[in-house]
């Protein structure tokens, strides 16, 4: 198979068919977006347990695109030829992980396990999405990829962030072991169109408060700090991951941070909203810093973020606030106690 030099996109011709796995949900959908419109066959494989079909409902009806409905902690058959695959199947947000821990831990483990064993049957290389989480708490300001972590496996937090850290080992398993080409994001805090407002994490939140003339609500005294990076940022980080020769780890993510009680302002200031912040306690083992260096992606990537947040903020509020008002009240999704 043609390798990429370091950080520069394939020249691949048409017809390098795609599995995305968690193809209808945040990530995943643009994703789907991307490679559709880099000329890739793209099938999306998603068991909407926390995906959306209306994320890619605009492409069923391309001849190049499928979508399986499907779970990936089973066996995933594909026919025919499979070039790449991209991982991303997973609960995201604490809210979901928080309800439904052992799936979560089973796409990680069990899920993971299946993609590479796919990927291993069919000559293909794989991509999977890490996140920030591996880093747990960080002691260390801002995290490299050298950094170890500083994770409660037995916290509330720990099934994504333990899911996440064994993804990662045996994904490189099966790099040293069989020889499969492996790639690893370490994903930051990502934000964009298509995701919901009802998922839990600080910006969908503040802006789904605003909208509903809601309190806005900051955890703990509002002195954490966190990086946003935009989704079509962190998608071309991906794209050029995938086609690089890099097997190790790399943080895709802004670099640049912001106190979230500066966060809530900013937010609260574009919504236009006159509503109070108010301060609750800090949930458990919540990261209290969390900054990607992203010298490793600017140096065999070439890649760094594009999109200053005043800009994606706006492009974001302006896709919640085009939603009809039903999805602003929308609950968090209830599970199935399933095993």
């Amino acid at each position: 198979m043609h390798r990429a030099a370091i950080g520069q996109p394939n020249e691949e011709p048409m017809g390098k068919r795609i599995l995305i796995t968690g193809g209808a949900g945040f990530l995943g959908s643009h994703l789907c977006d991307r490679f559709i419109k880099e000329g890739y066959e793209v099938i999306a494989m998603d068991n909407l347990i926390t995906g959306d079909i209306r994320n890619i409902e605009h492409l069923l009806p391309l001849k190049e695109f499928e979508f399986y409905n499907h779970d990936v902690t089973k066996f995933i058959h594909i026919p025919g030829e499979l070039h790449y695959i991209l991982h991303f199947a997973s609960p995201a947000s604490p809210i979901d992980y928080l309800k439904i821990p052992i799936q979560t831990l089973k796409v990680g483990a069990m899920g993971t396990h299946n993609c590479l064993g796919l990927a291993k049957a069919k000559g293909a290389r794989i991509l999977v999405a890490s996140t920030s989480e591996v880093y747990g708490d960080p002691l260390v300001h801002p995290q490299t990829e050298e950094y170890w972590g500083n994770v409660n496996p037995v916290g509330p937090r720990g099934v994504y962030d333990e899911a996440k850290r064994y993804m990662e080992s045996i994904t490189m398993a099966y790099h040293t072991f069989h020889d499969v080409e492996t790639r690893i994001v370490r994903i930051f805090n990502t934000y964009g169109p298509r995701m919901r407002l009802n998922d839990g994490r600080a910006l969908p939140a503040f802006i789904g408060q605003a909208l509903r003339g809601e309190d806005m609500t900051v955890f703990g005294d509002g002195s954490q700090t966190r990086s946003f990076c935009y989704v079509d940022d962190l998608v071309e980080g991906i794209y050029r991951l995938l086609l690089s020769d890099y097997a190790m780890p790399v943080n895709i993510g802004n670099p640049v941070d912001i106190l979230l009680k500066v966060f809530a302002d900013e937010v609260l200031k574009l919504t236009g909203h006159n509503v109070t912040i108010v301060y609750k306690p800090l949930p458990v083992d919540d990261p209290k810093q969390r900054k990607p260096d992203i010298t490793k992606a600017r140096e065999l990537l070439g890649w760094e973020p594009k999109v200053d947040r005043a800009e994606g903020l706006k492009i974001t509020y302006d896709y919640f606030k085009s939603l009809p008002p039903e999805e602003w009240n929308r609950q968090p999704k209830e599970f199935e106690s399933r095993k």
